[in-house]
């Protein structure tokens, strides 16, 4: 399976070609909307990008977990995460392209 990874380059990229704004103004774009995406997760906001999914952060917990080539426990500090529910027209596209 080819692994193809979709980077700020692609995505800036598609809206050159997409919209017609100059490729540095497309990247501008694409940095301006990653970076308020990212200002509102810091900030302990959801986002959420209609038919696609939503991006928030969770808190957990501290708790004893264990290294598993020892089996010794040791202890994991409270943190924070980044979590990605995928809407339902997300799931059914990439369930669609699995059976192409």
């Amino acid at each position: 399976m080819g692994e193809k990874t979709l980077t700020r380059m692609d995505l800036s990229e598609a809206v050159f070609r997409e919209v017609g704004l100059s490729r540095n103004e497309s990247a501008e774009l694409v940095e301006a909307v990653l970076q308020h995406m990212s200002d509102a997760l810091v900030d302990n906001e959801q986002v959420k990008i209609s038919s696609f999914g939503t991006f928030s952060v969770r808190e957990k917990a501290a708790r004893v977990g264990r290294n598993p080539k020892t089996g010794e426990e040791v202890p994991i500090q409270p943190r924070r995460v980044l979590t990605f529910r995928p809407s339902h027209l997300m799931k059914e596209r990439v369930a669609a392209g699995n059976k192409a």
